[in-house]
């Protein structure tokens, strides 16, 4: 039903004149959906409270609330049970005066008067402080809350199966333009990340680039199957493990609903330019056990920007590397997409970012991704994992060669994965894998783009020695096979 439903949203967003692209989409569904997530989480709270005999007060006025502006209803005449949408429900300018002048201002306001940024209240303040209505017309956003009515938050089931759908929408985002293949990262690739990676409950793990926080959702998940939780471990994931930044407000948003359909209560993310930070200026309190990232690559950089980092550079992915390693703690682990000619650029500041990481990190494993990882980016990756505490002795590379080619209709899957996952283990050396003595390395440059020295080499060319030798004994083979057939006939 959830599936069927988006789809019917996408097809009455596509005949708004406010909405004009995926992202469109996806951002006002995003708004819609989160009112009626909050309407089911103030219900399962109440409920909860009733049960052990306590009394709850809804975190929304009732003007506002879902029940009384959005889907009021009524009971269906000759039923004392079943209800239908009351027919004088708000549509058309009613509606969207109503959102526009009313509701956003109020949602806004939770933001200053929220007790402490890791609370619901603040989460909805910071979310209706960054987004509009866009939704033109009334009888558009009126049809769109009726379907997401339809929807239901309220077991685990049901939030798995919105959190899926939802991780699809992102994921067509890409194809979406704008852009928007930005906020994608292939999950397959960030479980496979996270396993490598494998955090532990009591780490924080962080995205300085959050996008859509896939990286975080799945570290969730992963630490959830980690071992069965205490109290106080449930706590610490929802409240004490997991933060991230964003630049764009989209992103931003997204990343957030993204998070909290995954079941993370009130999402430890900030709209902020994570690269406005002087690197001087971080402290060991602002430090993390754990970065997973994909930080944006082709981008460029102010120059007031670069001035907050000791390597200038203007390429924003080498910017937020540099910042990745400042802001890990001694003994903290990473996992990081990068372009791969972060392993061979010759430029002043590529050569200086691979010596400060090769110093100051042990980069113990590089993967090597094929073209077409990514969608709709014509770019080829690689993903650092590193350690920080201690300087790079040897590394270990991965190359995943595969029988068919990436894109959009044969992504990668975590099948794809499941050799290099075992394989680094142990380190294990293959046609595919091999190691790299860090020492042996120019000094100048540390290029670090080693060519697999197991790959099977192809059969060398003959020497015409060797050629006229086959030839001739061909030549005897074809005479003595005739003078067979000679002496039978």
């Amino acid at each position: 039903m959830f599936e069927q439903t988006f789809k019917n949203i996408d097809d009455i967003l596509h005949k708004d004149a406010g909405c004009g692209s995926e992202l469109d989409y996806v951002e006002q569904t995003s708004w819609v959906l989160f009112l009626k997530y909050l309407d089911d989480f103030e219900k399962d709270k109440q409920t909860a409270a009733e049960l052990s005999g306590k009394s709850y007060t809804k975190i929304i006025e009732t003007e506002f609330q879902w029940n009384v502006w959005a889907a009021p209803k009524r009971l269906k005449r000759g039923s004392l049970s079943e209800v239908e949408m009351d027919h004088n429900a708000m549509t058309g300018d009613d509606i969207t005066d109503f959102v526009n002048i009313k509701l956003f201002p109020y949602l806004k306001k939770f933001k200053t008067t929220a007790e402490s940024a890791d609370t619901i209240e603040y989460k909805i303040g910071q979310i209706f402080s960054e987004l509009k209505n866009r939704i033109q017309s009334g009888y558009t956003l009126r049809g769109v809350i009726d379907l997401i009515d339809q929807l239901r938050f309220r077991t685990h089931a049901e939030k798995h199966e919105m959190s899926h759908l939802y991780e699809s929408k992102i994921k067509n985002m890409g194809n979406a333009g704008r852009n928007g293949g930005e906020y994608y990262t292939p999950r397959p690739l960030i479980k496979t990340i996270v396993k490598v990676v494998a955090p532990e409950i009591g780490n924080t793990v962080y995205d300085g680039a959050v996008g859509s926080a896939g990286f975080l959702c799945e570290a969730f998940n992963y630490l959830k199957q980690s071992k069965k939780l205490s109290t106080a471990d449930t706590v610490t994931l929802q409240k004490n493990t997991f933060y991230g930044k964003e630049k764009k407000s989209l992103a931003y948003i997204i990343g957030i609903m993204n998070m909290i359909l995954h079941g993370i209560e009130a999402p430890n993310i900030v709209h902020d330019n994570t690269l406005s930070i002087n690197l001087a200026d971080i402290q060991e309190k602002d430090r993390y056990n754990v970065i997973l990232a994909n930080p944006p690559f082709g981008g460029k950089e102010r120059a007031e920007v670069q001035q907050n980092f000791p390597i200038k550079t203007g390429e924003t992915a080498s910017l937020f590397l540099q910042h990745f390693i400042k802001i890990l703690k001694a003994g903290g682990k990473a996992g990081i997409v990068i372009k791969n000619t972060f392993l061979s650029n010759t430029d002043n500041a590529s050569i200086s970012l691979r010596k400060l990481l090769l110093e100051n990190c042990n980069l113990h494993t590089v993967l090597d991704l094929p073209g077409g990882t990514f969608t709709g980016a014509g770019v080829k990756t690689v993903v650092l994992f590193f350690e920080k505490g201690s300087s790079t002795k040897k590394t270990w590379f991965y190359q995943l060669n595969l029988d068919r080619n990436l894109g959009k209709t044969n992504p990668l899957n975590e099948k794809d994965l499941a050799e290099f996952v075992e394989f680094q283990k142990t380190q294990k050396e293959s046609e595919n894998s091999w190691t790299v003595d860090i020492s042996a390395l120019s000094e100048v440059e540390m290029d670090l783009s080693a060519k697999n020295p197991n790959t099977p080499e192809d059969a060398p060319l003959r020497q015409p020695v060797e050629i006229l030798k086959n030839m001739a004994a061909l030549d005897k083979e074809s005479a003595e096979i005739l003078n067979s057939i000679s002496e039978i006939l």
